[in-house]
């Protein structure tokens, strides 16, 4: 099982585990590559991701999925930098990760990983749609909307960097 990680940084040979956020123990993140279209944004923009689940409605698929499999959605604030930024993509090997939040794609390894390969994306916007992921980009007032229709949902989510989301 390949995992992934999602940089702003071209220069990592290992990823050492760190303690993050306050957490008890340092660790090393990756991602699932069915989550991958999550972190094809800068580091720090807010965003709002979601899909179906098996426990999901018809009603919210048809009125917040519409005929998407998976969004991701940012404010328009953010356009530009997602636009002109350039990501890295490591490759990394899952023998030393477990699975943390499976329905958020996280894994955890406790010991240094060598990536197996790091591929450029220049282009994020197009790296998220070619992996048939719809990108709203939305005004802040919008996407405070969706984030409170999507939480209320029975769709599966992630909300990611809302710290960093404009006020309502």
């Amino acid at each position: 099982m390949t995992l992934y990680h999602v940089s702003e940084d071209a220069g990592i040979d290992v990823f050492e585990p760190r303690r993050t956020d306050g957490a008890e123990e340092a660790l090393v993140w990756a991602i699932a590559g069915e989550r991958l279209c999550n972190y094809l944004v800068p580091r720090d923009c807010p965003r709002v991701t979601f899909y179906a689940g098996p426990l999901t409605s018809p009603d919210d698929c048809e009125r917040l999925l519409r005929s998407n499999t998976a969004v991701v959605a940012i404010e328009d604030a953010w356009l530009t930098r997602l636009q002109s930024c350039r990501l890295f993509c490591y490759h990394l090997p899952g023998d030393s990760f477990t699975s943390h939040d499976a329905t958020a794609g996280y894994f955890v390894s406790r010991v240094p990983v060598k990536p197996l390969r790091v591929e450029c994306i220049d282009d994020a916007a197009s790296a998220i749609r070619q992996r048939g992921v719809e990108l709203r980009v939305l005004p802040t007032s919008d996407l405070w909307s969706l984030r409170d229709a999507v939480i209320a949902s029975t769709l599966e989510f992630s909300i990611i960097r809302w710290r960093n989301a404009s006020a309502r």
